[in-house]
């Protein structure tokens, strides 16, 4: 176990599950998380339906501030799911068996609204994702092609690392 400070987001509390990696593999460095999270370009976000049943499905994110960030429309299922409960679960990775670091990103989605942080976060999906993500900032949303978006951020709770080909293993870190 790693004596770090679980309440700072930049160094968190990691530990690797004996359980689940091999008996020569370290824990990732958070670091080495971050980087991943901010470069993936797919990510895949769990929320919760009022029913209690999950509802999974594919998205684009961007890591900025010690969270990732997400936005869709208020009509859609997940923005209605995320009304009643908050906890969702945002996961990225590789799709191979032979190596890579998968993430799973356990938190709260809480709305963005402040008209700085969301036209910072409209460039970052420039940046990140091309011209055609390109969003005007208007009334606490981002204003697209597609009509209003709603943006949520994602600060993590736990998130889980699970390192694939030699030697794998599974880190934890705590917030």
């Amino acid at each position: 176990m790693n004596p770090q400070n679980p309440r700072n987001p930049r160094n968190p509390r990691t530990d690797l599950d004996p359980r689940y990696s091999d008996a020569t593999a370290d824990p990732a460095p958070w670091a080495e998380a971050e980087a991943l999270l901010a470069a993936a370009e797919v990510f895949w976000l769990t929320t919760v339906r009022p029913d209690g049943r999950p509802h999974v499905t594919p998205l684009i994110a961007v890591w900025s501030e010690g969270a990732l960030h997400f936005c869709t429309g208020p009509d859609e299922r997940k923005a209605r799911n995320l009304e009643g409960n908050g906890s969702v679960v945002l996961t990225t990775g590789t799709p191979s068996l032979g190596g890579g670091l998968d993430l799973v990103v356990e938190g709260e989605a809480v709305r963005v609204t402040d008209g700085d942080r969301l036209a910072a976060l409209a460039g970052a999906w420039v940046e990140k994702y091309g011209e055609e993500w390109r969003f005007e900032v208007r009334d606490g949303a981002f204003l697209g092609d597609g009509g209003t978006a709603l943006v949520f951020a994602v600060a993590p709770r736990t998130a889980f690392g699970f390192a694939k080909g030699d030697p794998f293993g599974q880190t934890r870190w705590r917030f």
